[in-house]
């Protein structure tokens, strides 16, 4: 083979071609890599990050989920509660208040079976003066009598 002048230079221009780019454009291209690099290890971090935190939200969600139903049950057990308490305070205040009329009605139907009895005591003492008078066939002196009358009427 042969080599020439024109092979010589050629291979000194590509030597200080690789020595150029090695001291030059090399490091320069480096940083530029391990800018990208530390860029996507930055991201893949954040996306990592990212997941952990979407992963504490949910578990966050739903224990206020879970806080929420629990509160709700709470609330309707209450509201049972006291829908029942008031139901037997309703039938307590009916069922004192049907014995009141019911005592009401026994001590008016006593008080009229007085007021019968008292009417009738009359009406019997008034037929015994008005028998005993038609008896005796004279007139009795209502005055001297009616200490006599009351005392029929005590035991009537």
């Amino acid at each position: 083979m042969n080599f020439n002048l024109t092979m010589i230079a050629q291979a000194l221009s590509f030597l200080l071609f690789i020595w150029i780019t090695v001291i030059w454009i090399w490091p320069m291209i480096l940083v530029k890599i391990e800018a990208r690099q530390k860029l996507i290890a930055d991201g893949l971090a954040e996306a990592e990050r990212g997941r952990s935190s979407l992963a504490d939200a949910q578990k966050q969600t739903e224990k206020m989920l879970r806080e929420a139903r629990d509160r709700a049950h709470q609330l309707v057990t209450q509201a049972e509660q006291a829908a029942n308490q008031r139901i037997e305070e309703s039938k307590a205040q009916a069922k004192a208040e049907g014995d009141r009329l019911l005592a009401a009605a026994k001590a008016q139907i006593e008080q009229e079976v007085q007021s019968a009895r008292q009417q009738l005591r009359e009406q019997v003492a008034a037929l015994a003066v008005s028998g005993a008078e038609k008896i005796l066939r004279r007139e009795v002196d209502a005055r001297a009598h009616a200490e006599m009358l009351d005392r029929l009427k005590s035991q009537i």
